[in-house]
């Protein structure tokens, strides 16, 4: 999602993230209940071909061009969005939902910590998926609608700023804020 990124492919990075944010934002507004007679259900053609194949796809083309991170992210991401479009319709308990769910949080932990030096934009928006994937797993565990709302709410914010990051990128907007000059009595080290 950085404007300056070194390997990998800045179109495929960008399209892997539009499409990542595309399912996050149908995912998330389908468990938040906001529009009416939407519900997560609703996302499962979309999640399976935008987040499951087409994100796969993105992820391994950026593995192919040397982007280990973000590649990982994306093939890994496009298997969670495909295992989930695909099982969708299976009836699991809610605690086999809970664990799936519990599962990919602990993925999504692991690329807040591998984003740490792509910029908080990037970081902010894998941290809010692991938020959003721990909420709603512990929300079917516990058949907790207000968790799962509010696993929806922080999957489609996840999804704004995965959206914003490409959009960014195409546009050419920044996705960092502008360092500030040291006040008075600061001085900078280094």
């Amino acid at each position: 999602m950085d404007n300056d990124v070194s390997a990998g492919s800045t179109s495929t990075s960008t399209l892997g993230h539009l499409a990542l944010g595309i399912t996050l934002l149908a995912f998330g507004i389908g468990h938040t209940g906001v529009v009416d007679g939407v519900t997560a259900a609703d996302a499962v053609s979309l999640a399976l071909y935008v987040g499951g194949i087409a994100l796969f796809v993105a992820g391994l083309l950026e593995l192919r061009a040397g982007s280990g991170f973000t590649g990982t992210a994306f093939a890994g991401l496009g298997a969670f969005w495909f295992t989930w479009g695909t099982g969708a319709d299976a009836h699991v308990s809610g605690h086999a939902a809970g664990l799936f769910l519990l599962l990919w949080a602990l993925f999504a932990l692991s690329l807040t910590l591998g984003a740490a030096g792509g910029g908080l934009l990037a970081q902010g928006m894998y941290a809010l998926l692991f938020l959003a994937l721990l909420l709603l797993g512990v929300g079917q565990f516990a058949g907790s609608g207000s968790l799962v709302k509010a696993g929806g709410w922080l999957a489609a914010v996840s999804g704004l700023a995965a959206w914003y990051g490409a959009t960014a990128a195409l546009a050419n907007w920044p996705t960092v804020l502008p360092g500030r000059a040291a006040g008075r009595g600061v001085t900078a080290t280094g």
